[in-house]
């Protein structure tokens, strides 16, 4: 591609990026996960344990954001605190059995409404091709 046709294609992901985001965030539903809450959460589930800091350089937020979606978790009994068995005096994240079973049991209406959205309109092949794109989405998300 030329750099002009990925500068163009660029601004047509940041755009259709962003109607999503907001489409999600509208579908918010009190008591449910904030999107930094899930992602935070599938990130500990996905990658393991890590460290609050290891966490806020990942989903790119301050240190004191983390710190209170962190607590927000651990409250809730789905993310604990254990010390780094390496070096004792870091601190660890990670996912704990209620947080894996609402991540595999409990959808969001929100994420109930997109599976209902691409079974009812799209192809099985247009399907493929958005869950084929996941993975790099979130690396390009990562680069950013």
């Amino acid at each position: 591609m030329t750099d002009e046709e990925l500068l163009q294609a660029s601004a047509d992901l940041r755009v259709a990026l962003g109607r999503l985001v907001r489409r999600l965030r509208q579908g918010y539903v009190a008591g449910e996960l904030t999107l930094p809450e899930r992602s935070v959460l599938s990130r500990l589930d996905r990658e393991g344990p890590a460290t609050p800091g290891c966490l806020a350089d990942l989903e790119r937020v301050k240190p004191q954001a983390m710190g209170v979606t962190l607590a927000g978790l651990v409250e809730r009994g789905l993310v604990e605190r254990r010390k780094d068995d390496s070096d004792g005096r870091k601190v660890l994240m990670s996912v704990t059995e209620a947080g894996v079973k609402l991540l595999t049991d409990r959808r969001s209406e929100t994420t109930r409404q997109m599976a209902a959205a691409l079974a009812e309109k799209f192809t099985a092949a247009e399907q493929r091709e958005l869950i084929a794109a996941i993975p790099l989405i979130e690396r390009l998300a990562d680069e950013l």
